[in-house]
């Protein structure tokens, strides 16, 4: 359970956007995205590594 204390004076929208923030750190929506559908070893492996291949890249594009 995420709790947030509204400060004195502080807006409604500045709580509700700590909120969102913090929700997000919690990864519960990540969580309930990966679980709706069974995703095998080998396939989320492959995606990792797809990724760190893309990152890499991409930090060989920005120091060249």
């Amino acid at each position: 359970m995420i709790i947030i204390n509204v400060k004195d004076g502080e807006s409604l929208d500045k709580a509700l956007k700590r909120f969102k923030k913090k929700f997000e750190k919690t990864g519960v929506l990540r969580e309930l995205r990966s679980r709706q559908a069974y995703e095998k070893k080998s396939v989320t492996r492959r995606h990792v590594v797809k990724h760190a291949i893309y990152k890499q890249n991409m930090n060989l594009e920005t120091t060249v």
